[in-house]
């Protein structure tokens, strides 16, 4: 008797310990890591926001929006190359994808988060606020340095 129920207490334990190891996150926020995060800084109008967004999960997520209590409306925006040969921005249709343990980078000159109406100035060393949106519903909050940034220049593209 004695060794039937130290083998169900071993086969109990392992079944505990294989239970933790194959947990899988959630939800789409609970699959990502945003890192490197800062916003280019401005006293008004639009501005960008760049990233690293790691996703850590086994299944791909979609970001579909952005807010941040420093803008009153935000979108997601990718650089395409325009008619005339200039590089335009406009919004990302259906949102930005990060494959399963990929990161997506947010970059100047590349995909980024549009800051569309700023409602006070972002001056440099100060933090901001963002929440993602992903396609599930779920969210997910980090901080962005405001830093100053010369470059990036582009068109709104609409």
């Amino acid at each position: 008797m004695k060794i039937v129920t130290a083998m169900l207490i071993a086969l109990s334990s392992l079944a505990l310990v294989a239970g933790c190891s194959t947990e899988t996150p959630s939800t789409e926020a609970d699959s990502v890591t945003v890192r490197e995060a800062w916003v280019k800084a401005t006293d008004t109008g639009m501005t960008s926001a760049f990233a690293e967004i790691q996703n850590t999960g086994e299944s791909q997520v979609r970001v579909v929006s952005a807010a941040s209590p420093a803008s009153s409306m935000m979108e997601l925006h990718e650089v395409v190359s325009a008619a005339d040969g200039s590089m335009v921005m406009k919004p990302k249709e259906g949102g930005f994808t990060v494959a399963a343990e990929q990161t997506k980078i947010l970059q100047a000159g590349g995909d980024h988060f549009m800051l569309m109406d700023v409602t006070s100035p972002l001056t440099p060393g100060n933090d901001t606020d963002i929440t993602l949106t992903f396609e599930d519903g779920s969210s997910s909050t980090f901080t962005a340095q405001v830093r100053e940034f010369p470059g990036a220049e582009e068109n709104y593209g609409g």
